[in-house]
Formats: structure tokens, C-alpha cells, sequence
């Protein structure tokens, strides 16, 4: 865990984590597979991603979450991917995998979502880095609490019941618990209070549910305040 002093310094931290962490597995592999979240602070840390030095043919990206809402809708993750990473970065547009979510058949459109990622990280999927948020009461993607997906043990992508007035798509513990890296990124008063419990593992979140092993988390001073009201350590 690192604690920074504000969210334009998380953000531009964990941009450059998922910069090294690229260059890294293009090296190794040939190709970075990159899962990202929504979250105000995502969209700023997006931004400077976009413009780092990157061999961005080899970079691949899918989202992490996604509401079952039309395309342009401002609740949609993917009206702010476009909006801080697609327009601004040399991410070739064809490796940019939005989540189908306005098909018709969605059951089989979360197949098919299971089966892109295969096809550029394998059987089983092995992300090389999945970035998550946590939200104040306690889910991470969008695996919330009492949820049908937080059982979903045999399915990369599955669906969720109602929350906050929409279904999503989401993908699930087993890919997420795969991952080579899972970066979280948290920001805000509104997080102190479950920071604390999801860094004492509460088993009563959905987030204590992703594996800590290859795990970094970086919050701002605000959302840290809980474990470490006085000072910055």
C-alpha cells in the first residue's frame, strides 16, 4: 500500500505503474493485457497513461465492468475510456474491447466477452494486470454485495441483478484472482471507512474476496485518513 497526498498524485502513480508493468510484459510475452475499472480518479489516471511512451501496438485493453445502459450514456464506463484514454493515445482503436453490453442476448454476449479475452491471454485468461476501485460499501467491479455474480465460480464474464438502477456485466473472481497484477486504486473521504475494513480483510466485502498476493493499493490522504489520520507515511 502506498498513501499519496492527493488524487492527481494517485493517479499519476498508478498511470506509471501500468506503464512499467506494459513495457514489462511486451518484453516478456510480446503483448500487455490491461483491465480497467470506472471511477473519476481511473479517468484522470487514463489521461496519463495516454500519454506515455509505450510500444501501444502491443498493448491490449478490456474493461473490468460495465452497465447494461446505450452507448453514450454519461453512466457508461466506456463514454470516459473514449473520452481520457481512446481519443488522446496511440491505442490502436481495434485493441480497445468494450464489453457488449447493448446486445440483445446478453447471456451469450458475456460468452462471447469471456471468449475475446481468451484469444489474446489464453485458456484459462490470465490478465497481466487488472485495475480495480472500491466502492464505500465494499464491492470491487461490480461484484456487490449479495449478488448472484459473487458465487459465479465456472464463467470469466457474468451478469448482475439491479444496483444502483442498472444491470452489469462484470467479470468475475476467478480471472480476477488470476491476474499477474491487481492495482487498486482508492480516493476519497467517502473510502475511509471501508479502506480500513478492507485492509483488516472484513469478510463481509465482496473486495476482501480478490486475492492479495501480486496486489499494490494506492490511496490519497483522504481516503487513508481512517488508518492514518495524522501524518503521511
Amino acid at each position: 500500500m502506498e498513501v499519496l497526498p492527493t488524487v492527481a498524485s494517485v493517479a499519476q502513480i498508478a498511470a506509471e505503474i501500468i506503464a512499467a508493468e506494459a513495457r514489462a510484459a511486451i518484453a516478456e510475452r510480446g503483448r500487455f493485457v490491461l483491465a480497467v475499472s470506472g471511477g473519476h480518479t481511473p479517468w484522470l489516471m487514463l489521461r496519463a497513461l495516454a500519454k506515455s511512451d509505450l510500444p501501444w501496438p502491443a498493448v491490449h485493453i478490456t474493461q473490468v465492468d460495465e452497465r447494461i445502459a446505450p452507448a453514450g450514456e454519461p453512466d457508461r464506463n466506456l463514454t470516459h475510456v473514449r473520452e481520457s484514454l481512446l481519443t488522446d493515445s496511440p491505442l490502436p482503436p481495434e485493441n480497445f474491447y468494450g464489453m457488449p453490453v447493448e446486445a440483445t442476448d446478453l447471456d451469450a454476449a458475456a460468452r462471447q466477452y469471456s471468449h475475446t479475452i481468451e484469444q489474446m491471454a489464453g485458456v484459462p485468461a490470465v490478465l497481466d494486470l487488472i485495475h480495480l476501485g472500491l466502492g464505500a460499501d465494499g464491492h470491487t467491479a461490480s461484484l456487490v454485495p449479495g449478488d448472484p455474480a459473487l458465487d459465479v465460480a465456472d464463467r470469466d464474464v457474468a451478469l448482475t441483478d439491479l444496483y444502483q438502477g442498472r444491470r452489469r456485466m462484470t467479470l468475475t473472481y476467478p480471472i480476477i484472482n488470476r491476474a499477474r497484477r491487481i492495482l487498486w486504486v482508492v480516493t476519497g473521504k467517502e473510502k475511509a471507512s471501508v479502506l480500513s475494513r478492507f485492509l483488516r480483510s472484513a469478510p463481509s466485502l465482496p473486495s476482501s474476496r480478490v486475492s492479495r498476493n501480486r496486489a499494490t493499493l494506492i490511496a490519497d490522504l483522504d481516503a487513508a485518513s481512517a488508518i492514518m489520520p495524522t501524518s503521511n507515511h
